[in-house]
């Protein structure tokens, strides 16, 4: 081995290798392997837990908000490791949901917005008024914030 560190993303370890034979130089990329988590659906399915999903779901809702791309990236970290930690195999829709939320409350609140009402299934505007009112009570607010709702 010739060199070794941790790769861009930080999930993995870069290293590179000469073959003593022919003298030859690769690199390989080393990762931890993680459990498999399955998700349980509303209606009793039981599905694998892909990454990917979580992550389209994540920027959906942060779709035309000023969220980096990485920022999603290290939510959908952030909650797998959170259920990982858990050691369940197994973990239900609705805390797979709550975790979504609590990492879209973190980043984005309107994004936030957007996933409750999906998550939740708003029927009315009323619903989205009572989510955006029970927000604001929960997030300290800054002088140069703007308001969400106005009455």
């Amino acid at each position: 081995m010739i060199d070794s560190r941790p790769s861009k993303d930080g999930a993995s370890i870069r290293r590179r290798r000469e073959c003593l034979g022919c003298a030859t130089r690769f690199t390989t990329y080393e990762a931890l392997e993680r459990a498999e988590l399955r998700v349980v659906k509303r209606d009793g399915r039981r599905e694998l837990l892909d990454r990917q999903k979580l992550l389209n779901s994540i920027a959906k809702a942060c779709e035309k908000r000023p969220v980096a791309f990485e920022d999603l990236e290290g939510a959908v970290e952030e909650i797998l490791q959170e259920l990982e930690a858990a050691q369940d195999r197994e973990v239900t829709s609705r805390i797979l949901g709550a975790h979504v939320m609590g990492a879209l409350h973190r980043l984005d609140p309107v994004a936030y917005v957007r996933y409750a009402s999906v998550y939740r299934e708003f029927q009315e505007v009323g619903d989205f008024i009572e989510e955006i009112e029970s927000l604001e009570r929960r997030v300290a607010r800054t002088p140069d914030q703007k308001e969400l709702f106005q009455a």
